[in-house]
């Protein structure tokens, strides 16, 4: 089991850039970049100059406000600036944001997921082969490309992509036509287990591929301080964002199969009315533990390879919500592994 560091980009790229490397000292396997309120990209040109074996990725890009054509270029960038240590995570985002935030058609996000990541795969053998660009889909069509804006070909071509997945569809897409799935942080072990895994390995078997020819990437939430403060601030936090993704229709199935509903009927009131500061005091214990690692600093890493075993082949921290003690036992752990 690889244990990978997440974090938000900050707005000062060299900052970010020496995270990864003090993560590349650290132990961790690789470093993601997720996108919020800054490009995930961005980050990642100067990391991959300042370190040499971590893995470097998104967790995730949004997808369809990008034209394929704009994302196999960054990706085909990053991947040489790398020397081939980029993964090209993606998502689809939720419907009000595509519509709202980025002002995009909302259409059948799975069937344009496929033609998205199908568009990139003909692009990238142009971009390598110089074969010439012939992609028709109901969503994308690529049929130009010059030799004046094809960057040429890579030393290590193969850019794996990983699909952000929550429902079993977006699951079952990944295991056919990618590297790997980047499961969501709202997520309990029997979920993966009962759901999010069987959607893939039945998206394999389509494509002929064996359980070991992917990874299933699992972030987690982790409530741990130094002190009983510390560890209430953790656990309230983690509560609060908890209650955010609960209180979400694109999230409920997660709250259904675990009979929580009744308490994400009453979210969903709560978010609507704007109740954002009073959700959290409706996560009872029992929730939170099922979803958060709720340890001590010392035992966070140890809990994470009990829940996990067998489940998940990368974990993922979220280095910005773990508090200078527990990042500290954590490095401690990694240097012992």
């Amino acid at each position: 089991m690889n244990i990978d560091l997440s974090f938000f980009p900050s707005g000062n790229l060299q900052a970010d850039a020496e995270l990864v490397a003090s993560a590349e000292q650290m132990g961790f396997c690789a470093a993601w970049s997720a996108e919020t309120a800054r490009n995930p990209f961005l980050p990642l040109t100067i990391a991959a100059s300042a370190t040499e074996s971590i893995l470097l990725g998104t967790q995730i890009a949004v997808a369809f406000p990008r034209s394929p054509m704009v994302t196999a270029q960054i990706a085909w960038d990053l991947a040489r600036q790398s020397n081939g240590r980029f993964v090209l995570g993606l998502g689809t985002q939720v419907r009000a944001h595509i519509e709202r935030r980025f002002s995009e058609a909302w259409t059948d996000p799975i069937g344009r997921m496929r033609e998205y990541i199908e568009s990139l795969l003909a692009i990238w053998d142009t971009f390598q082969h110089d074969a010439r660009l012939r992609y028709r889909g109901k969503h994308y069509q690529f049929r130009l490309m010059s030799p004046f804006f094809n960057p040429g070909p890579n030393a290590k071509p193969d850019i794996p992509i990983f699909l952000a997945g929550v429902n079993p569809g977006m699951c079952r897409l990944a295991g056919e036509t990618c590297t790997g799935l980047h499961a969501h942080v709202f997520h309990t072990a029997s979920y993966l287990r009962d759901l999010v895994l069987p959607a893939v390995e039945a998206g394999l078997a389509v494509s002929g591929r064996a359980r070991s020819d992917f990874a299933l990437t699992v972030p987690v939430f982790v409530a741990s301080g130094a002190n009983d403060e510390a560890r209430r601030r953790a656990e309230a936090e983690a509560r609060s964002r908890i209650a955010f993704y609960a209180s979400t229709p694109s999230y409920r199935r997660v709250m259904t199969s675990q009979g929580w509903n009744e308490i994400a009927d009453k979210l969903s009131v709560m978010a609507r009315a704007g109740q954002w500061n009073d959700m959290a005091a409706l996560i009872p214990d029992e929730l939170l533990r099922e979803i958060a690692i709720v340890a001590a600093p010392d035992e966070v890493l140890p809990q994470i390879k009990q829940r996990y075993a067998g489940l998940a082949d990368r974990i993922c921290l979220d280095w910005n919500g773990i508090d200078s003690v527990t990042r500290s036992a954590i490095s401690s752990g990694l240097r012992q592994a």
